[in-house]
């Protein structure tokens, strides 16, 4: 079969295995840490417990970043270059926000699928300890006018035009472009748009970090990280978290408003970190003695007019795409959250978590059961550098079907900066 020609059948799509390093505070740890050394780390991780360092055992490496210096310009394949994995294994770039990982995931997925490669790992890495400043914009058009400058005078006049002021870099803003407002402010309107209190967020909150605590005690993660600069467990990890310890921390997004409700505690924090998942054909793990611990059978992706759209009555929040892509994909898959015995959505927000759950139910897909929601913790708990969320929870929930011994279906949600969705279903055979 020539490269450009398709196998003739969809092929399942196994989840092998995965590998992380522990998620990290920024300007913590891994304050030095770039995307590409934590990246490396987290792959040489799978490379060892899998088995993959010989020429030609995976078939390409696809990973991304949110925020990239332009040394990251070609990140996932100079993490290959620098790893242990072999340096004739090909690999690209990927992104889309906070559903980087994901969306690489599904794109190593549909190579497999199609019969282009037999095996693919899928990562992402984020720091924002480390993240690029960009030169003063007026700074930038002066030296761009030097450049173009035919003569040394010519030069010196453009460079004469520097004051002090253009010294001050353009810092990194967590904020959208096309409204200014920062991620937290959109999901301030959301949180009032859908009622939600302040009461469920923090009981949200504590407890996923008290189900990532047990996670860790019953030794869940013990072949999913991979210890890094002195951690070996999440930093942003508080075993003894409370409603009555999260309700004295004051708001900080919706301030604008009475009665805000959002505080440190019932939102992600910024964070370092990087995460990879190992992909592959049934038969490309069944020959290397490889169990799979799931299978990747559906994906869907959405987008809202977060701009124009009704935000205001919380239907196009910014992280709301979740509550379109889902209906769509169960559709699609001729399910229904009743056919799900676990649901993993990414925690951005405690508040935009519980207004995913409430758009779901008023679309006529039921009620989750709290006892199957991020039952091993999730963002609030772990931290999430944007990038490496999706390929954390890939890894999580397999681990988590493959545990029961029994057929099961997992569900996965994740938002995404841009108004965006990125969803999946994970099946245990």
């Amino acid at each position: 079969m020539s490269p450009q020609q398709l196998s003739p059948s969809v092929r399942r799509v196994a989840i092998v295995g995965g590998a992380r390093i522990p998620f990290a505070r920024s300007d913590g740890p891994y304050a030095t840490a770039s995307n590409q050394q934590m990246l490396t780390a987290a792959l040489d991780g799978l490379v060892e417990r899998h088995g993959l360092d010989g020429p030609g055992a995976v078939g390409e490496f696809v990973a991304g970043a949110v925020l990239k210096h332009s040394r990251d310009f070609n990140l996932a394949r100079e993490t290959v270059l620098g790893s242990k994995l072999h340096p004739s294994t090909p690999a690209y770039d990927i992104q889309q926000a906070c559903g980087t990982g994901l969306q690489a995931v599904i794109a190593a997925a549909n190579k497999i699928a199609l019969g282009q490669t037999d095996s693919a790992i899928a990562g992402g890495a984020d720091t924002a300890s480390d993240a690029p400043l960009g030169v003063n914009d007026a700074l930038r058009r002066i030296l761009l006018e030097a450049r173009r400058a035919k003569t040394p005078g010519g030069r010196l006049k453009a460079l004469a035009k520097v004051r002090p002021g253009h010294l001050v870099p353009d810092m990194p803003r967590n904020a959208e472009p096309r409204t200014g407002l920062s991620m937290g402010e959109h999901a301030a309107v959301t949180a009032r748009a859908w009622g939600i209190g302040r009461a469920a967020q923090d009981e949200l909150a504590a407890t996923s970090h008290q189900r990532l605590a047990a996670a860790y005690e019953r030794g869940f993660f013990q072949d999913l990280v991979v210890p890094f600069r002195g951690l070996a467990r999440d930093q942003n990890l508080r075993p003894g978290s409370t409603v009555e310890k999260l309700a004295a921390l004051k708001p900080v997004f919706g301030l604008d408003h009475p009665e805000p409700t959002m505080t440190a505690g019932n939102s992600t924090p910024l964070t370092d970190g990087a995460a990879t998942v190992l992909l592959a054909s049934e038969d490309w793990a069944r020959e290397r003695g490889l169990e799979p611990l799931a299978y990747l059978t559906a994906y869907e992706t959405a987008a809202v007019d977060f701009v124009g759209g009704d935000v205001a009555g919380g239907e196009d929040g910014l992280l709301m795409a979740p509550a379109y892509a889902v209906p769509r994909m169960l559709e699609r898959a001729g399910l229904g959250l009743d056919d799900f015995e676990l649901v993993e959505i990414h925690e951005a927000f405690a508040s935009q978590v519980l207004a995913t759950l409430a758009a779901w139910e008023k679309r006529g897909l039921g009620t989750v059961d709290r006892a199957r929601l991020n039952v091993a913790g999730s963002s609030l708990a772990t931290g999430h550098p944007f990038a490496a969320t999706g390929a954390r929870i890939v890894a999580t929930l397999a681990k988590l079907l493959a545990e029961r011994d029994a057929p099961a279906r997992g569900l996965i949600s994740v938002c995404a900066a841009g108004g965006q969705g990125v969803t999946a279903i994970l099946e245990r055979a």
